[in-house]
């Protein structure tokens, strides 16, 4: 699923419409959460993220879209980015059974590889 939220933002705008938002959001998660568990398939969803303003005077972290409901939906979150060159940073948010970590990779016409400086 690429970018769980992006029909939500265009669907439902501003405050007002938020817990309607929220609400078909979580439905649709919980659909998602149904079938993985009924055909025992993993379910990946990418998310948008935002500048957050509060996340102090060195700049600002970015900050998931979807709030609390995309949170508990999700059982492992990983946060992806460019890194230098040709390379990608992955790093494991929060998973129920493996630590925090980083990883590097890269993405070739191979597929995906380990990174090489």
């Amino acid at each position: 699923m690429d970018s769980a939220t992006a029909l939500y933002r265009s669907e439902f705008e501003g405050r007002g419409e938020l817990s309607a938002r929220q609400m078909h959001l979580c439905k649709f998660l919980r659909a998602l959460t149904r079938l993985a568990n009924e055909f025992g398939v993993a379910v990946v969803v990418t998310n948008q993220v935002v500048a957050n303003p509060e996340g102090g005077t060195f700049g600002s972290a970015p900050k998931p879209i979807g709030g609390n409901i995309i949170a508990h939906a999700s059982t492992t979150r990983i946060s992806l980015r460019k890194g230098k060159g040709e390379s990608r940073l992955a790093k494991l948010v929060c998973s129920p059974n493996l630590p925090e970590g980083d990883a590097s990779f890269a993405v070739t016409e191979q597929g995906i590889d380990d990174y090489k400086e």
